[in-house]
């Protein structure tokens, strides 16, 4: 497969350099619409208009939708007003939303001002609502049915208005305000006598979603009752709109590769990695690096001031790497687990003392395995067992703390309303460098004090 792409993006290449554009428009028509936008990504910037041009304008707003933001913003620069017009008008209202909001706002205007009158108050609806918000996500194409409807006169609203719907084996029903009332799919109607009365074939039970909730909801909504579609109302249950699976993918990769990115403590990039420049790179970085810098400056402040016992007792300082490491492992894993059971809702807010309850329990476990081959690791080193002993007391008093530690953070985090995946590897790693440190020194002066 990944040989013939190859050839296609070779063969279409050549096309170009030799200025063959009917050719290249008869070649296109053999690829569909995603295989089209990943061969316009991999194109230089001049090629990818070239390619782009020579789609018809039928297929041309189906493939736009499947750019990269970076790749939508050059090809509206190269064309005229007039095929932005049309393409804006055959773009879906969740796919054009979805372009407007990422452009500065004086393109915004623009492009709006290229809108029919119709779009243009819709797409200032969309925009309307919230950043991140399900109201920006949604689409208003649908179909909608009354509940007082037969069966005959449903399938003639659908021969008549169905044809620019987003998914057509759904229909809503709603009552004379607009007042969802139930779903009914197409299936149903089709196999009921044409003169069945809508209402007599619902059981009023559906789920629903507000305009105004976060977009991470809609995902796990669709996730947790596995359907293809959302419907989305308004503060008195009106239907305005309805969120696809489609959207609903797009957002669960965003969101995933945010928190990756937030796990590695590397602030969330606006674009891929490939389009994204090396300055941006740093800004994105830097800021996490340079507070990791004076966490571990505690650190070695704590180091200076037990410095009397390193130079008293340096194999002390042997097995620091050892039990501060071990630590900060143990407390990234506990985070990494309770970041992801609260992203996938295997766990939330409320479940924070269950969690820790299992992280103590998990954490005395593994701190006695790894503090009893720590306590034999260090009585090879130690003149007498009181090296030996405070680095086994050491290691599970630090792997307690630390997978406590872990299990707590995210919860924290989560209460006062900043991302759960801010408690990342190097963040936890950290700090527990310095209460390692605080726990490893303070077992140690307790231990040797008197032979100081």
């Amino acid at each position: 497969m990944a040989e013939q792409t190859t050839e296609d993006n070779a063969r279409i290449r050549q096309l170009i350099e030799s200025g063959q554009l009917k050719a290249l428009a008869s070649e296109l028509d053999n690829l569909i619409n995603p295989e089209v936008a990943e061969l316009i990504l991999q194109m230089d910037k001049p090629h990818q208009i070239l390619v782009y041009r020579a789609l018809p304008r039928s297929r041309a707003a189906d493939v736009f939708a499947y750019l990269e933001q970076e790749q939508q913003d050059e090809i509206l620069e190269a064309l005229t007003d007039a095929d932005t017009r049309h393409l804006l008008a055959n773009l879906s209202p969740d796919d054009r939303t979805a372009m407007l909001e990422e452009l500065p706002a004086t393109v915004q205007r623009r492009l709006m001002q290229l809108l029919t009158p119709e779009d243009l108050a819709e797409a200032r609806q969309l925009l309307g609502y919230p950043e991140e918000s399900v109201g920006r996500l949604m689409t208003p194409d649908y179909i909608r049915i009354r509940a007082e409807w037969t069966c005959d006169q449903a399938i003639s609203h659908i021969r008549k208005y169905g044809r620019d719907s987003e998914i057509f084996n759904i229909l809503y029903v709603t009552d004379q305000n607009g007042l969802l009332i139930d779903i009914l799919r197409v299936r149903r109607l089709i196999m009921a006598d044409p003169s069945t009365v809508i209402k007599d074939m619902l059981n009023y039970n559906f789920i629903s979603i507000s305009a105004y909730e976060d977009r991470e909801v809609a995902v796990e909504m669709i996730k947790r009752y596995d359907i293809n579609a959302l419907p989305v109302v308004d503060s008195d249950g009106v239907i305005i709109g309805i969120v696809t699976v489609d959207d609903i993918m797009d957002v669960a990769e965003e969101e995933a590769t945010e928190d990756i990115q937030l796990g590695a403590a590397v602030a969330p990039l606006e674009s891929r990695y490939s389009s994204t420049g090396s300055f941006e790179l740093f800004r994105k970085r830097i800021v996490w690096l340079l507070v990791l810098i004076f966490v571990n400056l505690i650190s070695a402040a704590v180091i200076s001031s037990y410095e009397d016992y390193l130079l008293e007792f340096i194999t002390l300082a042997l097995f620091m790497p050892l039990v501060i490491a071990s630590g900060g492992n143990s407390g990234a894993q506990s985070a990494t687990l309770m970041v992801r059971a609260m992203a996938t809702g295997d766990l939330n807010s409320n479940d924070w003392l269950k969690a820790l309850i299992k992280e103590i329990s998990v954490g005395v476990l593994l701190g006695l395995a790894m503090g009893v081959i720590a306590y034999f690791v260090g009585a090879l080193y130690g003149r007498d067992g009181s090296i030996a002993l405070i680095i086994g007391l050491s290691m599970v008093s630090i792997v307690l703390v630390a997978n406590s530690f872990g299990a707590l953070l995210p919860f924290l985090l989560q209460r006062v309303k900043i991302d759960p995946a801010v408690a990342s590897s190097p963040l936890i790693t950290s700090v527990m460098d310095v209460l390692g440190l605080l726990i490893y020194f303070s077992i140690a002066v307790l231990i040797l004090a008197p032979a100081v």
